[in-house]
């Protein structure tokens, strides 16, 4: 379940040098990557670099640019210029293209670029504006699709970059992006608030007809209230859609795989957030702040399912494109809505932006997610026949469902409601619906236990004089030849024997330990706490031994959060993230007023 009360900028720290401006932070360590770089103050001299050997030849209907190893072409456009029919050679060894337009009324058009880039990592080389209000620049029929070196966020290169100088309109039609840790098109600075570094000029960005896959952040990023993306397909990537800021409309969409959602809306670190308008677009999931529902789930996946769109850099050099067969019209009369075929009732589940809610249910007959109240459809929420179990925050899940609702677990602030009437979980079921039962084998056992939901002992259980500590949704004991049972709501996520041997049983059926979890048991603690800070923090460290998410103090486990061998980033809001490590902690960066607190060998206390 992505969980939207805070959104980082997005998914890396690094170091930047690129011209972003979306997010600026005077720590030179944590998520520094939106600093900007006025190009306008660059001279022509010093945008060009040392450039000695870049040829150029003509080749059919386009010109050929041949960029040596370890050099850069740079384009600027003046005002009124147009510069089209160009296919850029980087595939020597360093290799790097910088083209921006400064002037107003400019056009760039069919533009291939033929190679990976392996030069300067965290560089933007395609930059389009116009500081004029009245002023206009057309990006047109562009291949980005030959990848990056990079392979994490922010190390990558946007595709079109739109810097908040930017005050007219730009308009990018037929993009190809592809294999590159970035965005398609980074066009939110422009609605940058007015408290920000780097306020927005209020220009618009139009997105048509465009495509992008294997990308990281977002691949059609926009942030005014003129902004629009129109007859665009996104497939992979962390999101397909994000309305930065303001109230942008996407527009005959289909967006698919994104890893945190398919269109999302909202960034939760300004004063003015994002909203992102829905006209008939297509997805699994919508999430932050949505006005409209998600059509059905994505018709088209492929760059020939978009009118126009060049799949190779000669096709664009030389002015052609895909012709799609799926004209906007034919996509806009499409519908996925089947009413005669939907279940009867529905279940909401209404989160708070207080803490995470972790729900499960039970019901008499067949149950499918859905999107009702503009609810979102999540991979991470897990339906097994007639059992669901879930998670949401500041967004809701829905679900529709035959039949009675049986059993109903409610663990967090959130609300549930069934046919628009909110209801009592204690009405439906048990609190605690799940039995767990350890069974010593004759020789001194201890053990720990991890669920998502809560944890308790069972009712008239006898620890048998054993210590037995139950936080949260953690419990440790030991056992030697009795048995000990609780009762717990939510899925069990972790089941970790200590020492000695046990038999581990759930709802009567016996179970492998081994198949729940990281059964490593890691000595330390690490607590980033947000619930007393006045904004969200971000947060990255390694450690010198293994790391693992934990529920230590009552902490939430998040998808958002990263580790990455013994790295490890993320963020909090209003809530504590935990992890359990060994060795050291080697490097720690925070941005914000999170309190950190480490505590060595915890489980020895």
């Amino acid at each position: 379940m992505a969980r939207d009360t805070t959104v980082l900028d997005d998914d890396s720290s690094s170091n930047n040098s690129a011209n972003r401006s979306d997010t600026t932070d005077s720590n030179p360590g944590l998520l520094d990557r939106r600093s900007y770089l006025g190009l306008a103050g660059v001279s022509t001299a010093a945008a060009l670099g040392a450039v000695t050997t870049v040829t150029g030849q003509t080749d059919g209907d386009y010109d050929v640019i041949e960029v040596g190893a370890g050099e850069k072409f740079t384009k600027q456009l003046e005002e009124g210029e147009v510069w089209e029919n160009k296919l850029i050679d980087i595939t020597a060894s360093g290799a790097e293209y910088q083209i921006h337009t400064q002037g107003n009324n400019c056009t760039i058009r069919n533009i291939g670029i033929r190679g990976e880039w392996d030069g300067a990592l965290n560089q933007e080389p395609f930059l389009a504006y116009t500081t004029d209000p009245n002023g206009s620049v057309l990006v047109e029929n562009i291949y980005l699709g030959d990848g990056h070196i990079a392979t994490t966020y922010p190390d990558g290169s946007s595709g079109i970059f739109v810097p908040a100088s930017h005050a007219g309109t730009l308009t990018v039609r037929n993009l190809y992006y592809a294999d590159n840790p970035s965005n398609a098109v980074y066009g939110s600075s422009p609605g940058n608030p007015s408290e920000h570094p780097n306020p927005g000029a209020g220009g618009d960005v139009i997105i048509e007809n465009s495509y992008s896959e294997n990308h990281s952040s977002a691949a059609f990023r926009v942030g005014t209230d003129g902004s629009r993306v129109e007859n665009c397909v996104s497939v992979g990537g962390n999101r397909g859609g994000w309305a930065y800021f303001n109230n942008p409309t996407y527009r005959n969409c289909d967006f698919s795989g994104a890893n945190i959602s398919d269109v999302y809306g909202g960034n939760g670190s300004w004063s003015v957030d994002g909203t992102a308008t829905l006209e008939n677009v297509y997805g699994d999931t919508a999430s932050g702040n949505v006005d409209g529902e998600l059509a059905g789930s994505a018709r088209y996946t492929s760059p020939e399912d978009v009118d126009g769109v060049p799949t190779t850099p000669e096709e664009a050099a030389a002015g052609g494109g895909s012709d799609s067969s799926a004209s906007s019209d034919t996509k806009s009369a499409q519908s996925s809505d089947d009413e005669d075929d939907q279940l009867p009732n529905v279940l909401l589940v209404n989160g708070s932006s207080d803490d995470v809610t972790r729900y499960e249910f039970e019901v008499g007959g067949e149950v499918v997610p859905s999107n009702e109240e503009g609810a979102t459809i999540d991979d991470e929420d897990t339906i097994d026949g007639a059992a669901v179990q879930g998670s949401v925050a500041d967004w809701k899940d829905a679900f529709r469902f035959s039949g009675d609702l049986e059993q109903l677990t409610v663990d967090g602030p959130g609300t549930v409601l069934v046919n628009d009437d909110e209801v009592d979980p204690a009405d439906y079921g048990e609190d605690l619906p799940h039995a767990l039962e350890i069974e010593g084998q004759g020789s001194p056992t201890s053990f720990e236990i991890t669920v998502e939901g809560t944890i308790d002992l069972a009712d008239g259980a006898d620890p048998d004089g054993e210590a037995t500590t139950i936080s949260g949704s953690t419990v440790q004991s030991s056992v030697t030849d009795g048995s000990q049972t609780f009762r717990f709501s939510g899925a069990l996520t972790d089941v970790t024997i200590i020492d000695g041997e046990a038999t581990v049983s759930i709802d009567g059926d016996q179970i492998d330990p081994a198949d729940y979890g990281d059964n490593e048991l890691l000595p330390h603690a690490l607590v980033i706490d947000g619930t007393d800070a006045d904004e969200p923090s971000t947060y990255a460290f390694e450690a010198s031994g293994a790391v693992v998410k934990a529920t230590y103090r009552d902490a939430s486990i998040d998808d958002e959060d990263v580790i990455e061998g013994k790295a490890v980033r993320g963020a909090v809001g209003n809530w504590l993230d935990a992890y359990w490590f060994d060795g050291d902690i080697e490097d720690f960066r925070l941005r914000g007023g999170a309190a950190i607190d480490v505590q060595y060998n915890v489980r020895d206390r």
